[in-house]
């Protein structure tokens, strides 16, 4: 029986200024995923767009595809990455398509900035009328409340964030694509950067990066048993998917209901991980997410990031090629990318010994969570 799996994986190198466009930074990252799975672009026919990126049109002006059979896009913000996971599984399983193309480019750093660039996230005239008059408009302002309120529960220290933005930085050392590849960072370094939104500070808080990536999933009769299986996705809403300031539970991201669904639909846990992907928009929601997908039990994450646990050789290395912190923000496709690279031991210096099954998160539009896990072709 034919399945889905990850066939394919490509990308530009990520930096704070690519000279070249955003189209061009996109056919480098499609040709080189097309090629990694023993395809033609032109055999692609299918595709997932991402709001503010480029499109499927982009792509079918450029490669000429045979057919399109399948176009699609998600809305979720950042858990729109792995989400697409489940469309394109969905799309080549029913025989839809053969091929699905999942793209993330765009000068995001170079050119609009995240501020200057148009908003996708639901409630805006919520947002508009209630909080941008308050002075409460940027997504530091917003997630830091997320993670005040989670000190007041349970209590947090810098130190422990400052020990996920250092395990970042130390795998994008080890990462020569990611923008913060030569660039080291000390704990010192991390405590002296300047406030951004309290608790956060500068090192607390994603890049904004120039560069594209590119994830195809196929269906397995057309590979040669190299791609990457795609196990289980699933999808979970928080308490409020409009706002961060009405939710109750007040933590509530909906992951904890995905990622059930994913360990009850793969008979696998958190301990049978080898990694994760996280996705890490802000230092805390790498804890946060740890403790909602079980990894940890709520208020006690500091204790499982402590002691290098989330760093290579440690007993849940996560976001092995930097993350959206030191390696880039491409809206999370750059976790299924390392994810599936990990998953055909590729990574060189930074790779995981022996990984089997790893798990990635995503999350956004304050509220929407998804989650899946990915399974290595030599299981």
């Amino acid at each position: 029986m034919s399945f889905a799996l990850v066939s394919g994986v490509g990308n530009t190198k990520y930096s704070r200024k690519h000279e070249r466009p955003a189209e061009m930074l996109a056919i480098e990252a499609i040709t080189k995923a097309a090629a990694d799975a023993g395809i033609a672009p032109s055999e692609i026919d299918g595709f997932i767009a991402y709001p503010g990126h480029l499109a499927d049109d982009f792509f079918v002006i450029n490669f000429e595809p045979q057919r399109m059979g399948f176009r699609a896009t998600i809305d979720l913000g950042g858990a729109s990455a792995v989400s697409g996971l489940r469309t394109a599984a969905m799309a080549v399983e029913s025989g839809a398509a053969k091929h699905v193309l999942l793209l993330r480019a765009i000068k995001g750093s170079s050119g609009l900035r995240k501020a200057d660039r148009p908003s996708f996230l639901p409630g805006r005239r919520y947002r508009q009328h209630l909080e941008f008059t308050q002075g409460w408009n940027t997504p530091a302002q917003r997630y830091a409340l997320l993670c005040r309120r989670y000190q007041e529960e349970y209590g947090l220290k810098r130190e422990t964030l400052g020990e996920i933005a250092l395990a970042m930085r130390f795998h994008a050392n080890m990462n020569p694509d990611a923008q913060m590849h030569e660039r080291t960072m000390t704990m010192e370094d991390y405590l002296d950067s300047r406030p951004i939104a309290e608790p956060y500070h500068l090192f607390d808080c994603s890049q904004e990066t120039d560069g594209a990536c590119a994830v195809i999933v196929s269906r397995s009769d057309t590979q040669n048993g190299r791609g990457v299986r795609i196990l289980a996705v699933a999808e979970g809403i928080g308490a409020s998917a409009m706002d961060i300031t009405n939710r109750d539970p007040f933590l509530s991201t909906g992951l904890s209901v995905a990622a059930g669904e994913v360990w009850q639909a793969t008979g696998l846990g958190p301990r049978d991980m080898d990694a994760a992907m996280i996705y890490d928009c802000f230092t805390f929601e790498v804890l946060h997410q740890l403790e909602e997908a079980g990894f940890a039990e709520h208020g006690e994450g500091a204790a499982l990031v402590a002691d290098g646990n989330i760093r290579l050789g440690g007993k849940l290395p996560v976001n092995t090629h930097g993350g959206l912190l030191s390696e880039a923000h491409m809206a999370g496709l750059n976790h299924v990318v390392e994810a599936v690279r990990q998953l055909r031991g590729e990574c060189g210096a930074r790779q995981v010994s022996g990984a089997k099954h790893i798990a990635v998160s995503g999350w956004g539009n304050l509220g929407d969570s998804s989650f899946a896990v990915l399974e290595s072709a030599n299981v």
